[in-house]
């Protein structure tokens, strides 16, 4: 099962975004968005929420609860 930090990462990559684009839409730092993906800060339900409006998924797909 897919956590979210696998989904947050692929879904970056499959847009070919950067961290940084992604950072800059949530209006954080590179570094903070890195650690998202690595698992070393928890996602903020905010955050969480940015980015299903920006990929259009739901809170579900990005939490690793429905495919």
């Amino acid at each position: 099962m897919k956590t979210y930090i696998d989904r947050i990462r692929e879904l970056r990559e499959d847009n070919d975004k950067t961290q940084r684009d992604i950072a800059a839409y949530l209006g954080t730092t590179q570094q903070v968005y890195s650690r998202y993906e690595k698992g070393e800060n928890e996602i903020p339900v905010r955050h969480i929420i940015a980015l299903c409006k920006y990929y259009g998924v739901s809170a579900d797909y990005i939490l690793g609860l429905k495919e």
